[in-house]
C-alpha cells in the first residue's frame, strides 16, 4: 500500500517561511505527479501545487511567487518551501501521489500549519 508521510508543518508568524516536506514508499515515485494540497476550516480541499514526474509544476494562481514545489526523485519526496506566509495560509496541508490515469488516488495523513498574525 502507497504510503505518503508529511513532515514540517507547524505555528509560524505572518512573513515567515515554512518547508513541508513528504516521503513517499511504496509506489514508483519516479513516473508518479506529486502534489500538496490544503484544507482551510470550514472549506474545500484545494490544490496548492503539483509537480509532474519529470519536473513540470502547476501552482495555484493566488500562491504562485511564495510556494515552490519540488521532488528529489533519488529520495522519494516532495517538498513545498511556502514563503511570506499569511494568516490565510493556514490549514491543513495534504500530500497526494497520481494515478497514471492522472487522478489523484493517494493520500497523506497531513501536517498542520498555522500562521499567526
Amino acid at each position: 500500500q502507497v504510503q505518503l508521510v508529511e513532515s514540517g508543518g507547524g505555528l509560524v508568524q505572518a512573513g515567515g517561511s515554512l518547508r513541508l516536506s513528504c516521503a513517499a514508499s511504496r509506489i514508483l515515485f519516479s513516473s508518479a505527479a506529486m502534489g500538496w494540497f490544503r484544507q482551510a476550516p470550514e472549506k474545500q480541499r484545494e490544490l496548492v501545487a503539483s509537480i509532474t514526474n519529470i519536473g513540470y509544476t502547476n501552482y495555484a494562481d493566488s500562491l504562485k511567487g511564495r510556494f515552490t514545489i519540488s521532488r528529489d526523485n533519488a529520495k522519494n519526496t516532495v517538498d513545498l518551501q511556502m514563503n511570506n506566509l499569511k494568516p490565510e495560509d493556514t490549514g491543513i496541508y495534504y500530500c497526494a501521489a497520481a494515478r497514471q490515469s492522472g487522478s489523484w488516488a493517494y493520500w497523506g495523513q497531513g501536517t498542520q500549519v498555522t500562521v499567526s498574525s
